[in-house]
């Protein structure tokens, strides 16, 4: 061990030298040509860059018995690209998420994070993660897609066509020119490739802080090179000297040397924080030199690896296991002249006067109301599954409806038949809505994405997913709606069948604010569909139809669970819109000739004939508007506990 400090002791020394004499032909050849750009930038009002540091920050498990990071140190500076390196579970994603303000309410994370040397905010349009998820709208082309994150994104003082030059920008500069009109896609439907998709990020704000999650994974080595070498290429075209944080797996050869500064975990611990050209070096002084022909990223993960530990092809040097290898590095890099380097670049980085991040303007609130109702309706009207396919079941449904009910008539038997018919409608419309739920669930997907970057909040979803959402469920009401009303021969009258219409049209608007709060708390489509179904199948039964009011049991089952379920009001306005009215005759011996449709309310179905059947209307309206504000609600409550990207409590990292 005395050694090998030695020996890496000397070797930092030599480098450093090498790095100093490097400086200094810097300096002295292209001074002038530094000077000269940094006036340019001052006339032109560019802002300075970012650094971030943090020292000591540890991340534990709410137990406290799991530490996924353990004392970190290390610094980011504008214009260089640092890569966390290291195997799986290592900690590169907790670190980032971290530094990014993004870890969630079941972690405790202690330390200091510093923005400019000093705590505060990571700031909306200053920042952006691009997640290593593809949550993209995949029915939007690459032009579209990366046009209406601009609408939302760049501040309304800029120009529609400002605004469009700059999607443009972008989309050039990705290389995405060639599929500019191609859809995203997904599994099952043709679209662009990984590589293209990955593309299509959140740079559109021109942010000085850059955080990339796994930015090349599963791409192929060509498409990982073309994505990597675009984003720092950027500080030529644009002036900003972008701080750049990117977790990444196991890069190239080539994308190895696109980097500035490497930090390799291993277990939440350091192994190394430097420059990536002496990392090789800090290795071979410690008796791990890189093998000839190898790449040096793959030979450091594969010494640091530990889930090979009783491979015995690994080969590590002298025999050791993997544990003592990575004790080894650890403690050198932790006496080693790099490690003090460090220490003391994040001293003088917070002993410099830096400006406090200002927070970007981003498009006002009707804007986004605008542009998410623009672009949710342009998904909806081309996924297949959202509403089309359940408008052609529900086509096919009142077919069948229609001529097995067909020219009811107003015999006696009419009157079951007539009930029926009128509770099945509601329960199959209402039913059918769940399969619309996996649709929405990508949606939300996209919403979460967009909200934790500070693209634009919950209210704007809500209102642009509703108004989207109109026209489609008019159709869904209408359409099978009439083929049903008229071929059975309801109850005739413009007023009974927009009353009809209008009670099919609010049930499914209802259980669409009912499934989204569902997915507002279940992880996944399939749960969700499992869940919303439960709640339904319960509030169906209880609705008084298959029990009859007075028959519910009433604890529970009748107060309070018969009155806040929204198909007792759907069944009661549809019973008192048919049977107001109407008179039966009546094929029974003995009894009256005909039978008045108030009285088949009031004694064979026990409908609540004390208030009009708009009161129902107006009891369904309220239900709808209070589920889409318990989602509002649900996921308000859901961002205490979930920090975002665009508002980082700095006290959360400074525990």
């Amino acid at each position: 061990m005395d050694v090998n400090y030695v020996k890496i002791k000397g070797s930092i020394k030599s480098h450093k030298y090498e790095y100093a004499s490097n400086v200094e032909f810097v300096t002295t050849i292209e001074e002038e040509t530094i000077k000269s750009k940094e006036r340019d930038r001052s006339n032109k009002g560019e802002e300075e860059g970012i650094f971030i540091t943090w020292e000591d920050l540890q991340v534990t498990v709410p137990n406290g018995r799991k530490r996924i990071l353990q004392g970190l140190t290390g610094y980011a500076k504008p214009g260089q690209l640092l890569a966390i390196m290291g195997p799986s579970g290592c900690g590169k994603s907790t670190l980032l998420d971290a530094l990014a303000g993004r870890l969630g309410s079941k972690t405790k994370q202690t330390g200091k994070i510093l923005i400019n040397g000093r705590k505060q905010a990571l700031a909306y349009g200053a920042t952006a993660y691009v997640t290593e998820d593809d949550t993209i709208l995949t029915t939007l082309t690459v032009k579209e897609a990366v046009h209406y994150s601009a609408h939302l994104q760049l501040p309304d003082s800029m120009s529609k066509t400002e605004k469009q030059e700059r999607a443009d920008f972008l989309i050039r500069e990705m290389g995405l020119q060639d599929a500019i009109n191609t859809r995203i896609g997904r599994w099952g439907s043709k679209g662009v490739s990984s590589g293209q998709k990955r593309r299509v990020s959140e740079i559109l704000t021109h942010p000085r802080l850059l955080f990339l999650d796994e930015p090349t994974s599963g791409l192929d080595s060509a498409a990982s090179y073309h994505v990597m070498s675009r984003i720092p290429n950027l500080n030529k075209k644009d002036g900003i000297q972008r701080t750049i944080i990117e977790s990444i797996h196991q890069p190239s050869n080539e994308i190895f040397q696109l980097f500035h500064n490497l930090c390799l975990l291993s277990s939440g611990k350091t192994v190394y924080f430097g420059p990536v050209s002496a990392a090789n070096e800090f290795f071979s002084s410690n008796g791990f030199p890189c093998p000839s022909l190898h790449s040096p990223s793959d030979h450091f993960v594969k010494t640091i690896n530990k889930d090979f530990e009783h491979d015995p092809d690994k080969g590590l040097a002298g025999g050791l296991s993997t544990e003592e290898s990575i004790d080894i590095l650890v403690k050198s890099y932790d006496s080693s002249e790099i490690c003090d380097e460090v220490k003391k670049e994040i001293a003088q980085i917070k002993k410099s006067d830096m400006d406090t991040m200002e927070k970007k303007s981003h498009a006002d609130f009707l804007t986004q109301c605008l542009i998410l109702t623009r672009r949710s309706f342009v998904n909806m009207y081309r996924e297949v599954g959202y509403y089309w396919l359940r408008l052609l079941i529900y086509g096919a449904l009142s077919l069948s409806l229609g001529t097995m009910f067909f020219d009811i008539g107003s015999s006696t038997e009419s009157i079951q038949a007539r009930g029926s018919l009128l509770v099945f409608v509601v329960i199959f419309l209402t039913f059918i809505t769940a399969g619309g739920f996996p649709s929405f669930v990508e949606d939300m997907k996209v919403f979460e994405r967009e909200r934790l970057n500070g693209h634009y909040g919950v209210t704007a979803f809500i209102i642009g997913n509703t108004l989207s959402a109109v026209p489609f469920l008019v159709l869904m009401s209408l359409i099978p709606g009439a083929v049903v009303y008229y071929l059975v021969g309801l109850h005739q009258g413009h007023e009974q069948f927009v009353y009809f219409v209008s009670v099919l049209f609010i049930s499914v608007f209802l259980v669409e604010g009912l499934m989204m709060i569902v997915a507002s708390m279940v992880p996944n489509f399939l749960m969700g569909i499992i869940v919303g179904s439960g709640i339904m199948g319960i509030m169906m039964l209880d609705a008084g139809f298959y029990r009859l009011p007075s028959d519910i049991p009433k604890p529970f089952w009748r107060y309070p669970l018969h009155y806040i379920s929204f198909h007792k009001y759907a069944y009661q306005g549809l019973f008192k819109n048919e049977f107001q009215g109407l008179t039966f005759t009546n094929n029974q011996v003995g009894g009256p000739m005909t039978m008045d449709g108030e009285d088949i309310l009031r004694h064979t179905w026990q409908i609540e004939m004390n208030y009009s059947k708009w009161v129902d209307v107006a009891i369904l309206v309220g239900m709808a508007l209070i589920y889409r504000i318990l989602f509002l609600v649900i996921i308000k409550s859901f961002e205490k506990f979930k920090p975002s990207v665009a508002a980082i409590n700095c006290p959360h990292v400074n525990l």
